[in-house]
């Protein structure tokens, strides 16, 4: 096989990267996996896993320096010490927002898969029914029972811990002994149980932590520094997982500082070629050969790439004989939720760090419940207790230092996350008159939430103060933090699956109708949200696409 030849392509290396490449190379075929950023190698380049706040220079804070340097990480939780270099460089790598949007990117190998937040849930069956039920959008082209085997599948392979609790809008999956909710969460959730007559369910947040040794990967240590890199493995990433898997067959290459420019297409049998790459230390450009390509490299970079492939044929890039490529923009508004005090079981403290919180699923505009917008939400958050007494005297000196060495009381919160309906005005398309430093053009993001969500928020702030109260919490505050689109960090859409390539960039195998050999199996593939998520369906999507490509290709159809 010649140097630049492969039997597929992978472009990124994140949580749908990975897989794809597993998938793949443990399938027989000869994989490229092509990734925009640095290399980091797992366990050796965690550099800070093992420190303490304290031993950070500046204590784990963001410097006036980071502030300047980060226009748009400085938005959210993103800027910070113990992951500073993690997230990609806001000045190296712009973008324009004729609305505004906080892009947060992981350019290096693992991507954000080393970043994550780690919940993991299943997409349910109303969720895919849920656009042709209520003429939003375009239909799924396809259904639950179509997924659920490759859900099954990535839960067992990347080692989702969670309790089984036997509901239709939240299903089951195949979990690893579930992490334990605290007393006070225990004792609430019996409470919320009861009062709302077992409609609405508090329980332990399912996630991606191992609680079980898994392959070579150990069981959760209960730090909670999983985005700093676990050494352990014990939180699924593409550096604990999916690479070893991949590598482990012989048949993968990973060549990083490599960014994919354009896909080559061949207008007379309509497939791609292979890929142009531009080295991002040499600025050389080279071409890779390949018989498949797997576009993974996220949501919004995926349609960049597609964007940038235009043709004589498809002048707005390959995938937009549609019209549809980079509309159908989502993500998951939150930053809004409740919390209050819990009186008592001061004898009670919590031990270890636990990496997940707890779930309450979506509760509204299911059964007989019918508000005056579409979908719902789900809550995220927690109960513990904090350190010093709450007096304000005690606020410098020794009271203070004394004051800290008593446990505070205890409290919960909870946050909500509500789904975004895909707005066709919703939209990104490339900005050729701003330029990254690479000299290629950039993306401008021109979203919005609309009445729907907005009237979403309003029960989302107001139903989690409800419950607390109904479980016993007191002095119970509200709040609503101005979400800015993107801030979830679960941009979704821009080129959707569906069933007629007439309103759709994919097919139901995650092909691109314009370009038989291309699949796209990030965020960028997602025809609705949901409000959950949404990197398990990812994982389940990839590994569902890689196993038709391949026997399409053993059919000799590709």
């Amino acid at each position: 096989m010649a140097d630049n030849q492969y039997d597929a392509i992978v472009i990124g290396s994140g949580i749908s990267g990975g897989w794809a490449a597993k998938e793949l190379c443990e399938k027989g075929l000869k994989v490229i996996m092509l990734e925009r950023g640095r290399n980091i190698e797992h366990k050796k380049d965690y550099v800070n896993a093992n420190k303490e706040n304290w031993e950070f220079e500046h204590r784990n804070n963001r410097t006036q320096e980071m502030i300047k340097e980060h226009p748009v990480l400085k938005r959210d939780y993103p800027l910070s010490e113990e992951v500073y270099g993690m997230w990609a460089n806001d000045k190296d790598c712009p973008y324009t927002e004729t609305k505004p949007f906080s892009w947060f990117r992981g350019y290096h190998v693992g991507g954000r898969s080393l970043l994550w937040g780690r919940q993991s849930y299943r997409f349910n069956k109303w969720d895919f029914e849920a656009n042709a039920k209520e003429g939003i959008a375009i239909d799924w082209p396809i259904r639950y029972d179509d997924i659920a085997p490759w859900y099954s599948y990535a839960e067992r392979f990347a080692g989702i811990q969670g309790s089984k609790e036997g509901l239709e809008v939240l299903p089951d999956g195949d979990f690893m002994p579930a992490m334990e909710m605290n007393i006070v969460e225990k004792d609430l959730a019996a409470r919320i149980k009861k009062h709302y007559n077992n409609t609405r369910h508090m329980f332990i947040g399912r996630s991606a932590n191992l609680t079980q040794p898994h392959h070579d990967r150990v069981n959760c240590q209960y730090r909670n520094r999983c985005w700093r890199g676990c050494p352990f493995g014990a939180y699924f990433s593409t550096q604990s997982a999916t690479l070893p898997a991949a590598m482990a067959t012989g048949n993968l290459t990973l060549r990083p500082f490599s960014i994919v420019t354009k896909i080559l297409y061949d207008k007379d049998t309509k497939k791609a070629t292979g890929v142009e790459i531009l080295d991002a230390e040499t600025n050389q450009t080279y071409e890779y050969k390949s018989k498949i390509v797997f576009v993974c490299a996220s949501s919004f970079n995926s349609t960049w790439v597609l964007m940038n492939s235009a043709t004589d044929i498809w002048p707005d890039g390959l995938g937009s004989s549609s019209g549809e490529l980079g509309h159908n923009v989502m993500d998951h508004h939150f930053r809004c939720g409740a919390s209050g005090q819990v009186e008592g079981y001061e004898d009670f403290r919590v031990y270890g760090r636990r990496p997940t919180g707890i779930y309450i699923p979506r509760f509204r505009n299911i059964y007989n419940d019918k508000r005056d917008y579409l979908r719902g939400f789900g809550y995220q958050g927690g109960a513990g207790r904090g350190r010093g007494a709450e007096v304000a005297e005690m606020t410098i000196g020794a009271a203070l230092k004394e004051s800290l060495t008593e446990m505070g009381s205890w409290t919960m919160g909870m946050t909500a996350f509500g789904e975004v309906l895909p707005y066709h005005e919703n939209m990104i398309k490339l900005n050729k008159d701003k330029k990254d430093k690479w000299g290629l053009p950039v993306l401008d993001m021109n979203v919005e939430i609309k009445e729907n969500e907005k009237k979403m928020r309003i029960d989302m702030v107001n139903d989690a103060k409800e419950i607390l109260e109904a479980a016993g919490v007191k002095n119970v505050g509200t709040w609503d933090d101005n979400y800015e689109f993107g801030m979830g960090i679960h941009e979704m859409g821009t080129a959707r699956m569906g069933r007629d390539p007439k309103t759709s960039v994919l097919n139901g195998n995650n092909q691109v109708w314009d370009a038989k050999n291309v699949f796209v199996t990030d965020g960028a593939c997602m025809t609705s949200a949901s409000c959950v998520n949404p990197s398990l369906t990812y994982m389940a999507l990839t590994a569902r696409a890689a196993d038709f490509a391949v026997n399409e290709l053993k059919k000799g159809n590709l």
